[in-house]
């Protein structure tokens, strides 16, 4: 049904007037976004960056020397962690395959991901024996466990010592390749 030409011009006016009250509101956030100054990071770590701004050298001493202390002090309480990048790199490729949060320190390093992609994981096999029919279960160096259900025939028996490879399928499933064989799907259970 067309309507008439003065209630349509109405409901443009409408749609018109609601669309620039939700522009003007998105703006005004905006604008008040930029307006207010990011929170400066506090802890440990920033105090200790804050002693290179002083001039003196004494001063700056006397502040790395408090800093430092503040932070080994936290450190021994548990309240901060100092690990490296192979610790790290270690922590991911054993939680390699969990579903897990969004969290900055399980992310790979740039400098690592050329080493070691995030979706590929290469490691040898612990342990591994057949379910039933239709399944395996193997064990990883890393003491992952993973599962292959309805393997196909052409598999070779997978055994202890064997290389495999993991690359990120969907939907939690990964393609799951021993020994250079043809990739299989499978899935981590612990």
């Amino acid at each position: 049904m067309i309507k008439p030409a003065s209630k349509l011009h109405s409901v443009r006016r409408r749609v018109a007037t609601g669309l620039a009250a939700v522009g003007l509101a998105i703006g005004g956030g905006q604008a008040a976004l930029a307006q207010s100054p990011p929170e400066a990071s506090t802890g440990p770590l920033s105090d200790l960056r804050a002693c290179r701004a002083l001039a003196s050298e004494s001063e700056r001493l006397a502040c790395y020397d408090a800093k430092v202390d503040a932070l080994l002090g936290a450190e021994a309480a548990g309240d901060v962690r100092v690990f490296d990048r192979e610790e790290a790199r270690k922590t991911r490729r054993q939680l390699f395959g969990l579903p897990l949060p969004d969290i900055a320190i399980l992310k790979a390093d740039p400098k690592d991901e050329a080493e070691e992609p995030s979706d590929l994981f290469e490691t040898t096999i612990l342990s591994a024996r057949r379910v039933d029919r239709g399944s395996w279960r193997l064990t990883t160096a890393e003491g992952a466990v993973w599962e292959i259900n309805n393997p196909p025939r052409r598999l070779a028996p997978i055994k202890e010592g064997d290389k495999v490879v993991f690359k990120r399928a969907t939907l939690g499933y990964y393609f799951v390749r021993i020994n250079g064989q043809l990739g299989v799907k499978g899935r981590r259970v612990s």
